[in-house]
């Protein structure tokens, strides 16, 4: 292949850089690497050896799909053809079992996306709202990337939720998160209750209440209650119908741990039936 060839086809791969890239930069990139490979005071030997260190950094920014950026959100995640996108187009919340035995419970018109390579580097980006519990690993942060915020996590769960560019709202149940925002040195520490709002480039923290009480209520309410937050149909025996109940939950709490902790409350066996959405005690 002559000179002029390896030019024409490394400029063809000079364009699929990532999309984060403008056409303006890509151009004055190309530009300064193009006078210096082809030109012709440099012998044949210099243009292969420019053209090889090319097409390696291209490789290495096309392959992984991540881009180092320089403000204070560091590593922030540009996927490319290493994606995984999970979109829920449904009208209920859809479960997402991630790669590192992680799980986001995905609110309906939203969507999560995160690389392959997931259990090394655990970095996702959404679009809409969802619920995160994050399995812990030191040696891997957990980040959750949303228009201009950072979610760092140390092993927790928590909701994210923007439906416009302008906000983002961050609420902790478990654990602990570290907040940062593109271009602010500062940085925020949540504890569970806190609330993390990020408005036309304003930060709020706030408190919010992360638990439902049942105080005294009949067990046909908590019945209704799991059956609205969580879209299982609940049968109880007739003649428990009006047992009372005083019981907090975690408003993310697991299924399983409030229908098992009615079952040991009352003694009643339970049958979670997932096919049909329903929860059976007798």
């Amino acid at each position: 292949m002559d000179e002029k060839n390896i030019e024409e086809e490394l400029k063809k791969i000079w364009d699929e850089t990532p999309h984060l890239h403008s056409d303006n930069e890509k151009e004055a990139s190309w530009n300064d690497f193009q006078s210096k490979a082809f030109s012709p005071k440099k012998n044949k030997f210099k243009i292969w050896r420019y053209a090889a260190a090319a097409a390696v950094l291209i490789f290495m920014s096309i392959g992984t799909g991540i881009y180092l950026n320089k403000g204070n959100i560091e590593n922030a995640i540009y996927l490319t053809s290493n994606e995984i996108e999970v979109e829920n187009t449904t009208s209920n919340i859809k479960t997402v079992f991630l790669p590192d035995s992680s799980t986001v419970a995905l609110n309906p018109n939203s969507k999560i996306t995160y690389v392959i390579d997931f259990v090394s580097n655990r970095k996702i980006e959404i679009d809409g709202e969802a619920y995160f519990k994050v399995r812990k690993d030191k040696k891997h942060p957990f980040q959750v990337f949303c228009n201009g915020t950072t979610t760092t996590v140390l092993g927790t769960s928590f909701t994210v939720k923007s439906y416009n560019e302008k906000e983002v709202s961050v609420e902790l149940y478990e654990g602990s998160v570290e907040m940062c925002v593109e271009n602010q040195s500062e940085k925020w520490i949540l504890k569970p209750g806190e609330k993390f709002t990020y408005d036309n480039k304003n930060v709020v923290v706030t408190a919010f209440n992360r638990f439902t009480d049942f105080e005294n209520e009949n067990l046909t309410v908590v019945s209704s209650y799991i059956e609205s937050n969580y879209g299982y149909k609940v049968i109880i025996p007739r003649e428990y119908a009006n047992q009372r109940i005083t019981l907090r939950i975690n408003k993310k709490e697991d299924l399983n741990t409030i229908v098992e902790l009615i079952s040991e409350m009352y003694n009643l066996n339970v049958e979670v039936n997932e096919k049909l959405k329903q929860v059976t005690f007798q």
